[in-house]
């Protein structure tokens, strides 16, 4: 039977929300001193101390749901969505309890009871409501390039989800972090979908709730005792956003903090061996060619910078073994890839640079992206190109890089985080309609191939149509390879419960503690 709310916590308060200021703190020593009282006696009495916890990536979107925030909320624990993936990328229950398909546009869920973290009920109506604003949202969530869903209350506890065309995969799609469930507070603004109109402090359903962010350097999170999972281990978590991937080994080298994340290659060999934690991932570091404006528009001259390019150099000069070479838009981790690989054919044939002038950009949040353009740059130019490097924190370079202000952009990109469905990463990264198109591309022979991969229902065509896909988007030579990754995430000996994935979406857990 559902509680009445009434009768749930009626006097615990309801912590304030609290607005970003503009500072950003530095990672010192003293800097991880709990806001909620550290391992002070409080914080043993409301049931384990805090984690201290060092991620990479500041917010990029004011911790908006619909863009690259979206994974920051999942893997700290404050987001969900009505479905999950297990190990083996299937989906699981989130929110919803179980789900039953109706016909082949048509999906019905049920729902858990569970509670939102401003105390209302998580509702049919309410999930129906979330997930009409992330269909709203401009530019679009990439879970949902090429697909238009509507959401409607069903009776009871059930939720029925349509889409314009036959989805297949809709629950691995509906595991997105982009797609989590908020209550309807979080669009309380009355806001179109953008960026800064959805505020997920306080309206969310994990295990962890925002309860204060100090701009981008910062932010403090204390534990949601009304969590249907059951209550955290940790009483909360302290976070610092540290670009600088030195300073997170560091930081755990000298007990600053518990959890470092994305540690670099370079950092790991200081660590002791039982605080490495390595997961290979379905993450591949690619060279991105704007084929829409300026030099690469040629596509014999993407065929040029191809050309020029060995990969060869990267997995043992730049990554120390810590990564596998580049095979594909897929890579080793996912296993069903390598045995289905269809060849690249009706490339262009390459034409001499002679010094045409592009410039190439990178992001510092993960360090090794910056030798690899390093490295990316002396070959270019070896080959005739002249080139001039841009490094910034990501945050300060993703809007111009998807705008089309560089040639060339390397970046690292997880093919299965957005939705786990192979199809979806090409749909959303390299359609005419994709949301995340760093090579600008827009082909009519890849969207009729990624097309033809989105129709596929069972799972070994599906995987087939992806492959033959990969390669006709490979065949344009807009997207460069270069290796696939594994990543390092830096445990204190005290921590347990850590869940890296190879999706990268989770880390921090209800059961995580020291």
């Amino acid at each position: 039977m559902r509680v009445p709310r009434s009768l749930r916590n009626p006097d615990r308060p309801r912590r304030p929300r609290l607005l970003a200021t503009l500072c950003v703190a530095p990672l010192v020593a003293g800097c991880f001193a709990s806001p909620g009282g550290g391992d002070s006696k409080a914080s043993a009495a409301r049931g384990g101390p805090r984690l201290r916890v060092a991620l990479a990536f500041p917010p990029a979107e004011n911790l908006s749901p619909y863009g690259a925030d979206a994974t920051i909320l999942s893997r700290l624990g404050v987001t969900e969505g009505l479905t999950a993936l297990d190990g083996n990328g299937s989906a699981v229950p989130g929110l919803a309890a179980s789900w039953r398909r109706e016909d082949d546009r048509t999906w019905l869920f049920t729902l858990r009871e569970a509670v939102f973290q401003d105390g209302t009920d998580v509702t049919p109506a309410a999930v129906a409501a979330s997930l009409a604003r992330a269909g709203e949202a401009r530019p679009a969530p990439a879970a949902l390039a090429g697909v238009t869903l509507t959401a409607k209350a069903a009776g009871g506890a059930a939720v029925r989800v349509t889409t314009d065309s036959p989805d297949p995969v809709l629950p691995l799609r509906l595991s997105s972090p982009s797609l989590a469930v908020l209550s309807p507070k979080a669009y309380g603004n009355g806001g179109s979908g953008r960026h800064d109109a959805v505020d997920p402090v306080g309206t969310a359903t994990g295990p962890f709730e925002i309860t204060r962010v100090t701009g981008t350097g910062a932010a403090a999170l204390d534990r949601f005792d009304d969590y249907w999972g059951g209550r955290a281990q940790a009483s909360g978590i302290d976070v610092r956003f540290v670009a600088d991937g030195a300073a997170r080994a560091n930081a755990l080298r000298t007990g600053q903090v518990d959890l470092a994340e994305a540690i670099p290659v370079a950092q790991a060999a200081t660590l002791d061996a039982g605080a490495r934690r390595e997961t290979a991932t379905t993450r591949t570091t690619s060279l991105h060619l704007n084929a829409k404006s300026g030099v690469f528009e040629d596509p014999a001259l993407r065929a040029a910078a191809r050309a020029a390019v060995d990969a060869s150099v990267f997995t043992e000069g730049v990554y120390e073994g810590h990564a596998d070479a580049g095979a594909g838009i897929y890579g080793p981790a996912v296993t069903w890839a390598q045995g289905k690989r269809v060849r690249p054919a009706g490339r262009a044939r390459a034409v001499a640079p002679g010094g045409a002038s592009i410039t190439l950009a990178t992001y510092d949040n993960r360090p090794e992206l910056p030798e690899v353009a390093q490295v990316l740059k002396q070959q270019l130019e070896k080959a005739g190109f002249t080139v001039q490097l841009e490094v910034r924190e990501y945050s300060r370079v993703e809007s111009d890089a998807l705008a089309g202000r560089f040639d060339a952009f390397v970046a690292a990109r997880n093919s299965l985080l957005d939705t786990g469905d192979p199809v979806s990463v090409l749909a959303g990264d390299f359609t005419c309609d994709g949301g995340y198109n760093l090579a600008r591309l827009c082909d009519a022979d890849v969207d009729r191939a990624v097309g033809r991969a989105q129709a596929a229902a069972d799972a070994d065509e599906r995987q087939e149509a992806a492959m033959a896909a990969e390669a006709v988007i490979l065949g344009t030579d807009a997207v460069i390879p270069l290796v696939h990754q594994r990543i390092i995430t830096g445990v204190a000996a005290k921590v347990s419960g850590v869940l890296p994935d190879p999706y990268e979406r989770t880390l921090v857990t209800a059961g995580t503690r020291r």
